[in-house]
Parts: structure tokens; sequence; C-alpha cells
């Protein structure tokens, strides 16, 4: 990874994430479309092409710029040594871009505004923990697979986004960018921009969590 120039990590990075967002926007707004007002319809709907493209998105952009798409995802490995502190900067930045952009790809295939704010709201200690735990899961799936079995990563975060649907209350937005992003769509997939906050503290103590027992469980296989 580090031996590909900057700005092809960065591009990688920057479509990733577009890709990324515009499916889980896009698909959303797809599934409340089709659900016929059934909401778990809805969003299982969300969670397969979610867990899904990040199959994809993985693999074609994993050996470029390792394929974080999240900037707790890239803080976890800087502090690893794997990024310096101007290349996490640098992620951070063209995720946070790539999302937005793949938000108004989304708009833009549904015939909806470019520029909108969410008004669902997203609140609440339950809802908190388990942003927590599920950026804290997100972290044991990464590098207890890049520990273990390094090609496993695609599939094992895929199936792991896919699960975390279910099983947290506010299912799993777990990355920073993601939460921002989804705070600029009025669809399935948003949150009201006064929970955003919140939610990335939340994010933010999950990884942290998640990175100090990953490298206490994996320290001398990493």
């Amino acid at each position: 990874m580090t031996s590909l120039s900057l700005q092809k990590r960065l591009a990688a990075e920057l479509l990733g994430s577009a890709l990324l967002l515009a499916t889980v926007v896009g698909s959303g707004i797809m599934g409340a479309r089709l659900a016929g007002g059934n909401i778990a319809i809805a969003l299982l709907g969300n969670t397969l092409a979610t867990g899904s493209i990040l199959v994809v998105l993985i693999l074609i952009f994993g050996p470029i710029s390792g394929a974080h798409f999240n900037p707790v995802v890239s803080a976890a490995f800087a502090a690893k040594g794997s990024l310096t502190r101007r290349d996490l900067a640098a992620y951070i930045g063209v995720q946070t871009l790539g999302a937005i952009f793949g938000v108004w790809m989304a708009h833009g295939m549904f015939d909806m505004p470019l520029f909108e704010a969410s008004t669902t709201i997203r609140t609440g200690p339950a809802q908190w923990f388990a942003e927590g735990v599920a950026t804290f899961g997100l972290l044991l799936t990464i590098f207890g697979c890049v520990a273990k079995a390094p090609s496993a990563v695609p599939y094992a975060v895929g199936l792991y986004i896919t699960a975390a649907y279910w099983f947290t209350a506010s299912t799993s937005f777990a990355n920073p960018s993601v939460t921002l992003a989804r705070s600029l769509t009025n669809s399935f997939a948003g949150i009201d921009p006064a929970n955003v906050l919140a939610f990335v503290l939340a994010q933010c103590v999950g990884a942290t969590v998640g990175y100090c027992v990953s490298r206490w469980l994996w320290t001398d296989e990493a």
C-alpha cells in the first residue's frame, strides 16, 4: 500500500467512499419506495446492498489504499504505524468528501434535491451505546483478520456490517464520514444533523477500545 503514490491512494479512498454512500443512500431510497411502508423489508434491502458493496470495494481498492473509507479505521492504522499523520489527514479529508459526493450521486439517480438535511431523529443513550459497540466490533473484525486471515478482510467486513445493521439499535453507522454524509439526505438512510456529533463521539470511543483490545489480543501476530 505505502509503495503506491499518495495521489492514487487518495483517489481510491475518494472513489470507494463515494460508491459506498451512493449504495447506502440509493438502496435506502429504493428499498423505502418498493417496500410499501414495510420498514423491515426496506432495511433488509439496504442491508444486503451495503454488505455486498463493501466486499466489492475492499477487494478492488484494498490493494491500493487499504480500503479504509472510514476515519476511525485510518486513525487506527496510523496509531499502528501504517499511516503518517500527513497521510491520515489527507485520508480523512477525501473520505469525507467522497461520502458527500456519494450522497449527491444517489440523489441525482433518484431525482431528489442535491442539497437537503435529514429530519430523521437518531439519538439517546441506547443508540450511542449501539454506535460504540458497532465500531468496536468493526475494529476487532478488521484487525483480527489482518492478524490471522488477511485475505478474508473484505468478506468479514461485509458480513459484519450486514449483521450489525440488525443487531444494533442504530443500524451500525460505525463511521464518522458516513454519519456526516447521511445527515445530508432526507431519506431512509438519513440522520438529523443535530444527532451527528454524539454518534461520532460514540464511534471514536468504540474505535479506541476496539483498537486497544485488538492490539492486546493479536500483538504477536499482527
